[in-house]
């Protein structure tokens, strides 16, 4: 066979120019190479794909030239992080948008509002809001919770006060350019205000001869009058607890307040050991607390996890202490601080038993107190909501627990579930109201642990008596409360 050895020659002899010409570029700066991506690939151009030039068969570019493995990259993920970029770019335009039109606005209130104050527009604050979304390091916890929502409204309501403000400046630059229309729609009112007049005389007639009629209709009034006070601004009934008897060592406890705690400016410091929460803790009961849980007020979980402390003491004479076991509110609750953090503290307290022992964990995702009971070998939580109608559990909280379920069940080297079994027991007593929320958490854990047999599943299940709770079963809480707050007294 003929071979054209000039042809071979010029084409090596062009190869060798080219790499020495990208060398050079190599040398200078002006080219970069990297990886498979080398002088010698680019001069004869891509070699096949799994190959490498010059080396032999069976190793691959990854292999030689220490190439990362390639990660596959999920659909669901990189969708997810492309609605993500879309999403800030959206938010980052629609910003400057609102910014430049309370620019346009501004600007435009300046020229017809004469020493126009732009921080007039600014919704203010109220100091007891700042207090509510801070806690105070020693006292975790310590603002109350009840179920009205009062201060979800409180935020509507400052909302609206602000857009009312930038209503009536926009009415007043209307009125200054229309004074004449008000003048006239003035003197229509003063002629109303005659006609009025007139009408009133003649109903005080009729009222001198109706007398006995108008007494009955007061008497009315003053009965819709007391049953709009037995609602709350929901609509919610709201039971008046001013006449409640208050037990006697509570009375002593309120004495004691007025005497010492106030004057002396000082608080209760209650210091709980180990065995309770699972870690030695301290925490504080302030005046105010004594106060309001004395008035069948709302309280927080400072109040609740004392009153833990209480049942432990009761767990114990019972030898009861290898079955029922407590979770602290004021570290799982709301705002206590993130998700991952809550239920590793509650995985703390599951992994340092055998399964057996249940644990109950009163949880306030920020309005009001439930009960949960979680059972971690049968992978079983129980939810108990002092609320009537057919509620379900806050869906952060459930996230806690199902985490910390997952972190046992890693623990203890078991499978587990898909995910836990959660079991609502509607069969609890209901509130009257809307402030009972947190008492009737502590005497649902008074009622489970009273029964050696922890039937609380039977005894709480559905068909049974959903009626609320006498005010003295209540007493009997407050007062096992009062009378352990007072052996901490000076």
């Amino acid at each position: 066979m003929y071979y054209n050895v000039d042809f071979y020659i010029g084409a090596s002899c062009e190869i060798i120019y080219c790499v020495d010409e990208l060398q050079k570029q190599v040398a200078e700066g002006s080219l970069s190479i990297t990886g498979s991506n080398d002088v010698l690939t680019l001069a004869l151009g891509p070699e096949h794909p799994g190959r490498v030039r010059g080396v032999g068969a069976g190793i691959s570019p990854r292999q030689f030239f220490n190439l990362p493995r390639p990660q596959r990259v999920k659909f669901a993920d990189q969708l997810k992080e492309s609605v993500r970029i879309v999403l800030q770019e959206e938010t980052k335009k629609m910003e400057a948008r609102i910014e430049a039109e309370r620019e346009h606005l501004l600007s435009q209130l300046s020229h017809l509002i004469p020493n126009f104050d732009p921080s007039m527009l600014k919704p203010k604050t109220s100091p007891c809001q700042n207090q509510g979304l801070q806690q105070s390091p020693m006292n975790p916890m310590s603002d109350k919770a009840s179920c009205s929502g009062a201060e979800v409204r409180s935020l509507h309501l400052e909302d609206d006060t602000a857009r009312n403000g930038e209503q009536q400046e926009q009415t007043k630059s209307g009125a200054l350019d229309n004074q004449d229309e008000e003048k006239k729609e003035e003197n229509k009112d003063e002629q109303k205000m005659g006609e009025k007049k007139d009408e009133g005389k003649k109903e005080e007639k009729k009222e001198n001869k109706d007398e006995g009629k108008e007494e009955d209709t007061n008497v009315e009034e003053k009965k819709e009058e007391k049953q709009d006070e037995e609602h709350d601004e929901e609509g919610n009934e709201v039971v008046d607890y001013s006449n409640v008897e208050v037990p006697s060592s509570l009375q002593s406890l309120c004495g004691y307040v007025e005497t010492t705690l106030k004057p002396q400016g000082k608080i209760m410091t209650f210091n709980i050991e180990k065995e309770v929460f699972g870690a030695d803790r301290s925490t504080f009961v302030l005046h105010e607390d004594i106060t309001q849980f004395s008035g069948m007020e709302e309280i927080g979980a400072t109040v609740v996890a004392v009153y833990m402390r209480c049942l432990y003491d009761l767990l114990r004479e019972a030898n009861m202490c290898s079955m029922v076991g407590f979770i602290d509110p004021a570290q799982v609750s709301a705002n206590a601080g993130s998700l991952t953090d809550r239920s590793r503290i509650v995985a703390s307290r599951l992994q340092k038993t055998d399964g057996e022992q249940i644990f109950m964990m009163p949880y306030n995702p920020g309005r009001y107190w439930v009960l949960l009971i979680v059972r971690a070998k049968r992978e079983t939580v129980y939810f108990l909501d002092p609320l009537p109608g057919n509620r379900v559990v806050d869906e952060e909280g459930k996230n806690i627990v199902n985490s910390a379920l997952k972190i046992y069940n890693s623990h203890i080297g078991r499978p587990g579930r898909k995910a836990p079994i959660w079991k609502t027991l509607p069969g609890t007593p209901k509130q009257p109201s809307s402030v009972e929320c947190g008492y009737y958490v502590m005497r649902f854990m008074r009622d489970i642990i009273m029964d050696p047999s922890l039937e609380f599943e039977k005894k709480f299940a559905k068909g049974k008596d959903q009626a609320p709770y006498p005010q003295a079963a209540i007493d009997e809480v407050r007062k096992e409360w009062a009378e352990f707050v007072c052996r901490h007294m000076d």
